[in-house]
């Protein structure tokens, strides 16, 4: 509330509020630290008590200031210059001024303060809503004072203030009353009247439509009433002067009764404090407290002139205007003076006390309990005031046990009185006119004052005293309450009153004391009492006939012809009112029987169609009746409703035998009412019409006769509907399964029916409207936000809904008020303790604001337009992203729900204490966030809502910096508004609001205390002192606990289990069963147990027990229900509060992730990065490594250490690129060692702690550690091919890096846990849910890569576990053979079978593991598996690729099976070194296993990267086996020599290959690449480029081995080539023209050798360039550096997204990674150069120096035929025997051998040689191996230079 202020000291309104609230926080709700100021208020605002009401005078100085406003402006405190105003503001000014007659000033800032307030109040201009405020302004002032007075100390009542507040407003209000304050209270009583005032107003159009009218008039009424109880509460606690009392008792003489003959609730006050002012009765209850003091301090005891002036003013024969009343206060002097008579300080005032029985004479002859009864009891207050109540009842039994003669000259008076009545009866005469029936009134009052007990005071049991047969200590009981041993003398008169009265009755006071003893019976001890004296009286006799008397036959007959005719129903509804009372203890099942078919159903038709369908269509001669009738038949049906729970039962027709006929049984009443109320029926329809009266009449604001009844019988209505909609479902279920033949509608359909008045469907329209009338009618608002809450789960409804709602403007500005109305209500209380009437309808209202919570947030949930986005103030007509929204009152924006909601959430939030609505009602306080959340989440309302939240309210931030919220209900609160931030924080990164982003980061993140609450003056002490507790927080104790971390101190781990149930009459396992029978998933998601439905059911089963010795045990029995109900509700309890800590921690959670991933990284450095993920995860494993932590909070946090560990590994690895070398001085990163090493410590403890359940929770914390041993891998190196040359020593005794002291380090940690950690892991890579397998796979993986001294492979040998991984190869066939169907089911199997076999390629690279391997049958296995022959058809597939790209093609995932099963055998050859044949063996199997698919691969046609890497891996098998195979036999299979299965085929394909490869096809398939992906092409050409010279390099060696293994001298080698140097032409390579497929020219070596002598020259090239940009990144220019990013950043302008260093880290990423790719080509290429070499060299040696040539004409070409058959035919063996080693060569002429010498000479010539010379001095002597080039090249040039033999 922003306060306007132009004329200090003048305001009406503002400043009287702030008052208002300060006293009430102070004296009402007890707010801490208020007293301080209070008394600064008070002393601020004493002249407005002083001058009670007075307005600021006008003036003309004021009127001309005002007038220049418009022209000059004024001046507003707090904001800067001055301020123009319109002139129509100031018109009103001077309207406004002249009418309250108050100063222009003032005026003006009641119509500035109306002009900011509008928005609250929809449909009211500024000036209206300045009427109000006046009013308000001055009811402030009047509670203030009242609520002041009532903190007083006093002889009444007392409030439990503190000493310093009590004697701070006593101090203050003993002042005011000095000043005269009684009578200015009188006089302004006199003087305000809400008449008068609209009298005024109405001339000046100061009052607006029905409900400002109302308004208004209430406040005025609400002024006087105020200023009526300050007085009251004054006279209660201490008493008036002389003059003030003299003056009180002048305003009584003047009072005049409402048409009704009470009181009004002012008059009343004051009569009640004249009341106290002569009430000496508090002496006599002399407890301790009632001290002396008072006794000394009563003008009554101490002031003659007092009593002296009340006596004659009391005396005087003057009648007053209401002569009861005048009897009222005689009669209360009377009792005061006897009761003076008899105290010790009353012997001086003989002459006055004599008079008491004069003065009660005079009372009785005023009528005065008659008075009593219709004046003051008639008064609707009275009830509502507990000391109104104990006055009246200390004046009803003063008169009785202080008059006693008095009351039995009344009883002589009854008894003559009656004698004459009879005698004139029996003389048919007129009755006597001098009959008084005081006695009557006198019973008839205490029978109507006792029968009503709103407090439960119970103060009618004074009248019983206990007889010695019922000395019971439950039923003792006296006035005070406590057990007496003999009751006070009081008590004795008081039951011998009762007793006396009734003995020799006479009839004329029959019903008078039917009447008293009917109202002292009320109360469950009064009732025992009462029932007694019946009993003992022999009363029960003459009741029991009166009873049957007054039984009537025909009611309806009675109804329809008597009481029509009449126009009044008396027995219609005391009818109605008997079944009420009835059915409130059930109906029973054979009401009727015998007579009729039993039930209730012929009351349940009489009620409806009799009395209820008819009653709008009756005449009434009092209109109020027509209300009361349909209200009390509409209770009868509301009780009936909310008893009925629909059986199976109700649904099948039985039928009773009657007389000897079968006729069909009647269906409980509830059952009847559901089945009219789902059909279009008469019922349902009058229902509604009933709303729609109701809230017509509502709307006009005016009293009309029974307007209470027609309230009740709207409400009644409303809970009908509400209790129907409720159970509509389970009725229409059973129904539905009984197949019976009733037809019923939902009632939400119904309700869209059109109403018969207005043409319109408007019915659920008609409920929404009572939500406007909350204020005066809160239930029936409650119950109309139940109903619409029921109706908005139905999607179907809503869209309909909003269409009703907004389409008339006026009704939509209503409903939309009503809501907001409702939400905004301050007075509502959750969970209120006390009883009283006001905290029944506190309560009402909050669960009114929870039902519309609920109801947005169910709307919410579906799809556009829904209420929810009406009631919010979001856009329905247009697309709900365009909303604009604003404050209210902005740009003509209404008040909505959201303003409403926000409105709640934001008290307090200025204050240090924080948001008052989370301390106050919390579960209100969750629901509005959990709202802000859900617009914040959705796409559609999310724009507009952040924005609005970020710039109109500072939402978040103000809230979030009041986190932890400090109560256990808080967590849930704080779970919506962590997973609003996290949205946020994420929206305004993506957004590049920086600065937002960054005061949200640095508030949750920050370790230094902030500055926000410096402003209450306090300094910062608590989070000093919670700072201690912050883990390796020792740097300085000014450091404050990170606000994310006190919100998960805040967050209790641990959870107290309710105990096991202990049963000695049930059975466990059946009650269990019971219990999960009963359990329900609630609306917020929690599986909860509904207590009332197992009570029914519990109770049910007690019930059925038979026979005595249950009747004897029911008691045992019925406590044992009770403890299984208790410890149901427990664990409901525990189950709430175990998904409230699940919310919160995911929420946590979520914020975390979001802080640390979305939120730009240079907005936390690296460094604190770093520190802050060790506090956060060292907290989590603290709380969650506690014993008593629950288990159900450990996924969470395993996924938050997932997270966390993940962010911690990326910083440190960024960190360590950012850093100048690789070893920063400051250690291995910011975060120090001993951190790193607790935090493996912790997670290691965490996975051991997590046993053998928890399996899926174990797959995030492998993840975790895979993350967190990533931090110790070195990363990628640049390969400068220097580091060759450094000597081993220097290598040897080089200090340890960072990077691998780490690694060892983490590696003792994991072995100190033993055997315990790897059983844990082995069993979950074995077996389980499939994540947790892969990753528990890849976790032994990374550490047998770390594991130097093979003790985790031991004992996975030793264990049994790799047997089991490798003996799981031939189950996972079947499931990879589904995978190649063009549809695979699922590629879970996949990704397994890739993490078993890169943990088994992992133990392959020792040789002790890949020895293991072998034993286990690893190669066996694999070679048994089908799925490497079920090679796809490429071109078929290549179809059916998947759109999403995420599911590979099928010759994809077969490339994904085969490859790592090529890799593993690669390793395995590699890891057995040559003396150990069994690997190459079986590796050798598996080819001739799947030797059509090797062939089928080996001829692949389309060479992609796919097919190039599959080549790869199978050309280094295929030549490593046959570098192992023994030189001159392989073993055999079946009797065959292997290698002539073998060799053939690879053979010729392999040649083949190398001919594709080495020839023009390599330069078409590099460009095919780049074509293909543009975008990848660097990258992707490199991969090209490797592979392709991959399986050059392999083919080559595999001619090498070929060579060698065929001997060792050139003259007995076989010859792989024939002798021709011609180079391949065309794309074919090797082949030529014709099909040439089994030789290829020696030229294809040669051109090799030359093509790979330029290659190397060029990448080496490549590769110092690039190793140049390296070492100088920094000067590299920025396109470059963009270039270089352009393949690791994915999206469009990805690069231009990420900042300058991510761009620099990138660039060098990509850098060495080019540099090391050009390192491996240069390796190869000087490989293929040394064994193209060696080749060339064998093959010259043997044709030029060996081969005998044969016949010329012979030559080569014609020869094939024969190689062919030569090749194929002979065994290999007889290849060796035979002379012809050139296998078939036979026929080389001479010719042939002298073209092949001349063309090698050109082709090798001196530029060749000088290229691989020079070759071999950059690379190969680097590499160690000095000459081997050169002597080859020696030897080759030294064969061509040879002359002709």
């Amino acid at each position: 509330m922003m306060n306007l202020c132009i004329h200090p000291g003048a305001s009406l309104w503002g400043p009287l509020k702030e008052l208002w609230e300060t006293v009430d926080g102070a004296i009402l709700r007890r707010q801490a630290e208020t007293v301080h100021l209070l008394d600064l208020q008070l002393k601020k605002h004493k002249p407005h008590f002083l001058s009670l009401f007075k307005n600021p005078p006008k003036s003309a100085e004021q009127r001309e200031k005002v007038r220049k406003a418009s022209t000059e402006g004024i001046a507003i405190q707090g904001q800067q210059g001055s301020r123009l105003l319109p002139e129509q503001l100031l018109t009103e000014a001077f309207i406004l001024s002249d009418l309250f007659d108050i100063g222009e000033l003032a005026a003006l800032e009641l119509l500035l303060a109306g002009e900011q307030q509008q928005p609250h109040f929809p449909g009211l201009t500024r000036g209206l809503v300045a009427v109000l405020l006046y009013w308000d302004g001055k009811l402030c002032v009047a509670n203030s004072l009242r609520t002041l007075i009532q903190s007083r100390h006093g002889k009444t009542f007392t409030l439990d203030l503190s000493g310093e507040l009590v004697a701070l407003t006593s101090r203050f209000t003993d002042e005011l009353m000095s000043q005269g304050l009684t009578k200015r209270i009188l006089t302004l009583v006199s003087e305000i009247s809400a008449t008068r005032e609209f009298e005024r107003l109405q001339k000046e159009r100061g009052l607006g439509n029905e409900k400002h009218r109302k308004e208004v008039s209430d406040l005025i009424k609400e002024c006087r009433q105020a200023l009526a109880d300050s007085l009251f509460s004054w006279t209660c606690q201490s008493p008036l002067t002389k003059d003030d009392t003299l003056a009180l008792i002048g305003h009584l003489e003047t009072v005049t009764a409402q048409a009704d003959g009470s009181l009004d609730s002012v008059s009343l006050a004051l009569v009640m404090a004249l009341l106290y002012c002569l009430d000496v009765s508090f002496i006599e209850q002399g407890t301790e407290d009632r001290d002396g003091d008072r006794t000394h301090a009563l003008p009554l005891l101490t002031e003659r002139q007092y009593v002296s002036a009340l006596h004659s003013r009391l005396m005087d024969g003057q009648p007053w205007r209401l002569p009861g009343l005048q009897a009222v206060c005689r009669l209360a002097w009377a009792l005061a003076l006897r009761v003076l008579s008899q105290l010790p300080q009353g012997s001086g005032l003989v002459e006055f006390t004599e008079a008491d029985e004069a003065l009660a004479d005079q009372a009785l002859l005023g009528d005065v309990f008659l008075f009593m009864k219709e004046g003051i009891l008639g008064c609707d207050s009275f009830a509502q005031e507990e000391f109104y109540v104990r006055r009246l009842h200390s004046l009803i039994t003063d008169f009785l046990a202080l008059m006693p003669m008095k009351v039995k000259q009344l009883r002589n008076r009854a008894d003559e009185d009656a004698r004459l009545v009879h005698m004139s009866l029996q003389m048919d005469s007129e009755l006597p006119s001098s009959l008084r029936k005081d006695l009557d009134h006198l019973m008839v009052l205490i029978g109507e004052f006792y029968s009503k007990d709103p407090f439960g005071l119970e103060l009618g049991l004074e009248f019983w005293c206990p007889t010695e047969s019922l000395q019971h200590t439950s039923l003792q009981g006296s006035y005070l309450g406590m057990a007496l041993q003999r009751p006070p003398h009081k008590q004795v008169v008081l039951s011998k009153f009762v007793r006396q009265m009734g003995d020799l009755l006479p009839s004329t006071l029959y019903i008078p004391y039917l009447c008293m003893l009917k109202g002292l019976a009320n109360g469950p001890q009064c009732a025992h009492y009462c029932f007694s004296l019946l009993k003992t009286n022999g009363a029960t006799h003459r009741k029991r006939t009166l009873i049957q008397q007054s039984v009537f036959l025909g009611s309806q007959v009675e109804l329809n012809e008597i009481e029509s005719s009449c126009e009044e129903y008396p027995l219609t509804r005391a009818f109605c009112h008997l079944i009420s009372t009835l059915v409130e203890s059930g109906v029973p099942v054979n009401l009727g029987a015998g007579l009729r078919v039993p039930g209730f159903q012929p009351y349940l038709n009489f009620l409806r169609d009799a009395v209820f369908l008819p009653f709008p269509t009756r005449a009434y001669r009092r209109p109020a009746e027509k209300w009361e009738v349909a209200d009390s038949v509409l209770e009868v049906f509301h009780k009936l409703l909310r008893d009925y729970e629909p059986q199976p039962s109700d649904f099948i027709q039985e039928t009773v035998e009657l007389q000897g006929e079968q006729l069909p049984a009647h269906k409980p009443p509830g059952h009847s009412l559901m089945f009219h109320l789902l059909n279009d029926s008469p019922t349902l329809a009058l229902c509604l019409s009933l709303l729609e009266e109701g809230v017509r009449q509502l709307d006009t604001y005016a009293a009309f006769p029974g307007k209470k009844h027609l309230e009740s019988a709207v409400l009644h209505c409303l809970c009908l509907l509400d209790l129907a909609l409720q159970k509509e479902v389970v009725f229409m279920d059973l129904l539905r399964e009984s197949q019976a033949s009733l037809l019923v509608s939902p009632l939400e359909q119904l309700f869209q029916g059109v109403s018969p008045q207005t043409r319109r469907a408007d019915h659920i329209v008609n409920i929404g409207r009572y939500l406007y009338h909350s204020s005066s009618n809160p239930e029936a608002a409650f119950q109309s936000a139940k109903i619409l809450r029921r109706i908005s789960n139905y999607p179907n409804i809503q869209t309909r809904l909003v269409g009703d709602f907004t389409h008339d403007q006026a009704v939509s500005e209503k409903l939309m008020a009503g809501f907001v109305e409702c939400l905004d209500n301050e007075e509502a209380e959750e969970g209120a303790e006390r009883e009283d009437g006001d905290s029944l309808v506190a309560r009402i209202r909050h669960q009114t604001q929870i039902h519309i919570l609920n109801l947005l947030i169910t709307s919410l949930e579906l799809k556009a337009p829904n209420l929810a986005l009406y009631l919010l103030g979001y856009e329905v007509k247009k697309p709900v992203s365009s909303t604009n929204l604003q404050d209210p009152g902005v740009l003509g924006c209404p008040r909505s729900c959201l303003h409403a909601i926000l409105s709640l959430l934001q008290r307090g939030t200025e204050k240090r204490s924080g948001p008052v609505l989370t301390q106050q009602a919390p579960h209100l306080a969750e629901l509005c966030y959990q709202v802000i959340y859900q617009l914040c989440a959705c796409p559609d309302t999310s724009g507009p809502t952040m924005r609005y939240l970020r710039t109109s309210q500072d939402f978040l931030f103000s809230h979030l910096q009041h986190l932890p919220f400090n109560q256990i209900a808080a967590l849930s609160q704080m779970s919506w508004l962590m997973k609003t931030a996290a949205i946020e924080l994420r929206v305004t990164s993506l957004n590049r609001q920086r600065s937002h982003t960054q005061r949200l980061v640095s508030l949750l993140l920050d370790d230094q205390p902030h500055p926000q609450h410096a402003a209450d003056g306090e300094s910062g002490m608590e989070e000093d002192t919670r700072s201690v507790s912050g883990f390796l927080h020792f740097e300085t104790v000014s450091k404050v606990r990170r606000k994310l971390l006190s919100v998960l101190d805040a967050i209790d781990f641990s959870q107290d289990m309710p105990e096991l149930l202990q049963l000695d009459f049930f059975e466990r396992t059946q009650i269990e069963q019971v219990i999960s029978n009963c359990e329900h998933v609630n609306e917020q998601g929690h599986t909860v147990c509904n207590v009332k439905l197992l009570h029914r059911v519990l109770v049910a089963e007690v019930n059925a027990l038979q026979g005595m010795a249950a009747i004897g045990q029911r008691p045992l029995l019925m406590e044992e229900v009770n403890s299984i109900l208790q410890q149901v509700v427990e664990r409901n309890r525990v189950r709430r509060s175990l998904s409230a800590k699940r919310h919160a921690l995911q929420s946590w959670r979520s914020l975390v992730e979001t802080l640390l991933t979305a939120c730009p990284a240079d907005l936390i450095p690296a460094d604190d990065r770093q520190l802050i993920i060790r506090d956060l995860l060292l907290d989590l494993f603290d709380k969650v490594l506690s014993d008593d932590a629950a288990g159900e909070l450990m996924p969470i946090v395993a996924g938050a250490v997932f997270t966390l560990t993940a962010q911690l590994s990326q910083s440190v690895l960024s960190e360590q690129q950012q850093a100048a070398g690789p070893e920063a001085s400051s250690g291995f990163a910011s975060i120090a060692n001993s951190a790193l090493h607790l935090i493996l410590r912790k997670l290691l403890d965490f996975i051991l702690c997590t046993g053998g359940g928890y399996q899926r929770l174990r797959a995030h914390l492998y993840g975790s550690l895979l993350y967190y041993l990533q931090i110790a891998q070195k990363p990628e190196e640049a390969e400068t091919l220097q580091t060759a040359g450094k000597a081993m020593w220097e290598r040897l005794t080089a200090p340890e890096d960072g990077f691998s002291k780490l690694q060892r380090e983490n590696l003792a940690i994991i072995e100190s846990y033993g055997k315990a950690l790897m059983e844990v892991v082995c069993r979950d890579a074995c077996d389980g849910h499939e994540i947790s397998r892969m990753l528990a796979l890849a976790v032994l993986d990374r550490i047998l890569s770390i594991d130097r001294q093979n003790q985790w492979l031991l004992y996975l040998c030793n264990s049994g576990y790799l047997r089991s991984l490798v003996e799981s190869l031939r189950q996972d066939d079947a499931a990879l053979q589904s995978l190649l169907a063009p549809q695979p089911p699922i590629l879970k199997p996949l990704y397994i079978y890739e993490s078993k076999m890169a943990l088994l390629t992992r133990v392959a690279k020792t040789g002790q593991g890949a020895v293991e391997l072998l034993r286990c049958g690893l190669v066996a296995q694999l070679t048994e598996c089908q799925v490497f022959d079920m090679v796809p058809d490429a071109d078929s597939h290549r179809m059916m690729r998947d759109p999403s790209g995420f599911i590979p093609s099928p010759i994809d995932r077969y490339r994904q099976i085969l490859l790592p099963t090529l890799r593993l055998l690669q390793v395995i050859l590699t890891s057995t070194s040559m003396n150990h044949q069994q690997g190459a063996a079986q590796v050798l199997q598996w080819l001739v296993v799947h030797a059509d698919t090797v062939q089928s691969l080996l001829r692949c046609q389309e060479l992609s990267m796919g097919a190039l890497k599959e080549l790869s891996l199978l050309t280094s098998i295929i030549s490593k086996t046959a570098l192992m195979s023994p030189p001159h036999r392989c073993m055999s299979l079946n009797g065959a020599p292997l290698l002539l299965l073998l060799l053939p085929p690879p053979q010729r394909l392999c040649l083949s290959l190398l001919g594709r490869l080495a020839g023009s096809e390599r330069e078409r398939l590099l460009k095919q690449a780049e074509i293909s992906s543009p975008g990848e092409s660097a990258e992707q050409r490199e991969e090209m480029e490797v592979a392709m010279m991959q399986v050059c390099t392999n083919i080559m060696e595999y001619c090498q081995s070929l060579l060698l293994q065929s001997s060792s001298q050139a003259q007995f080698s076989i010859c792989l080539f024939s002798p021709s140097a011609s180079e391949p032409a065309g794309r074919d390579g090797g082949r030529s023209g014709q099909r040439r497929h089994l030789f290829y020219y020696l030229g294809l070596v040669l051109y090799l050798l030359k093509n790979s002598a330029a290659d190397f020259f060029r990448f080496h090239q490549s590769h110092r360039q690039s190793l140049g940009k390296l070492q100088s990144l920094d000067q590299l220019p920025p396109e470059e550096l963009k270039e270089l990013c352009q393949g690791l950043v994915s999206g469009p302008g990805g690069v231009e997204k990420i900042s300058s260093v991510q761009r620099s880290l990138l660039a060098k990423r990509r850098l060495v990674q080019f540099i090391n790719n050009r390192a491996k080509l240069l390796a190869l290429c000087s490989y293929v150069i040394e064994t193209c070499l060696f080749v060339l060299w064998r093959h010259l040696e043997y044709y030029l120096m060996h081969c005998a040539p044969s016949d010329p004409k012979d030559s080569l070409v014609t020869g094939a035929g024969l190689f062919r058959s030569r090749l194929t035919d002979d065994s290999f063996g007889g290849l060796h025997a035979s002379g012809g080693r050139g296998i078939g060569l036979s026929r080389v002429s001479q010719q042939d051998l002298d073209l092949l010498k001349g063309d090698m000479a050109a082709g090798f010539g001196e530029a060749l040689q000088r290229k691989l010379l020079e070759v071999e001095g950059l690379y190969s002597q680097v590499r160690s191996r000095y000459t081997f080039i050169q002597a080859l090249v020696r030897r080759i040039r030294g064969l061509l230079r040879q002359p002709k033999s």
